[in-house]
């Protein structure tokens, strides 16, 4: 019984129109639509970060000519959340959030017009300069959590962009 069952998992997710993003590895079509994707620099230490983390995410594929910008702003906030009985701030929230829109380069049409965030806490320490790292330290994973976000979204939609090109192509 057992053994049907474990026989019958893989034609059910077939069945249910499950496909990998990335099937085919480097040489599959969103992977190299990715790797077209040009990044301009985005002002600030927090859109350094967020560009070099695009940039890792979206070259998996090697080089290629650019067919797409990736225009990008983004918001990183510091607020404090927990205070004590002397008014002082004992917990911090970072908060990071990015505009982003894709553009063909040919047609100057928005392919997509999105927005993508994440947050953290970080405890504020007797020491300064602990807290100062650890605010570091929370803008650099929020940076490459956002990146992955907009890296997802985009990826999503240059399928969805290759998939009605090649339907209309077919007709």
């Amino acid at each position: 019984m057992r053994r049907a069952l474990a026989l019958l998992i893989p034609l059910a997710l077939a069945a249910c129109g499950l496909q990998p993003m990335y099937g085919g590895g480097t040489g599959a079509t969103v992977a190299r639509d990715l790797a077209a994707v040009e990044v301009p620099a985005i002002p600030g230490r927090d859109g350094w970060l967020v560009r070099n983390a695009l940039v890792d995410r979206l070259s998996v594929a090697g080089e290629a000519s650019p067919r797409y910008r990736l225009e990008v702003r983004l918001d990183d906030s510091l607020e404090g959340l927990g205070v004590l009985n002397d008014d002082t701030i004992s917990r911090e929230r970072r908060i990071l959030r990015s505009r982003y829109q894709l553009i063909d380069i040919a047609s100057g049409e928005i392919l997509l017009d999105a927005t993508a965030g994440s947050d953290a806490g970080v405890d504020v320490v007797s020491s300064e300069y602990a807290t100062i790292a650890a605010e570091q330290t929370a803008l650099e994973n929020l940076a490459r959590d956002v990146a992955d976000r907009m890296v997802r979204r985009i990826a999503l939609r240059l399928r969805e962009v290759e998939a009605a090109t090649t339907a209309a192509d077919s007709q």
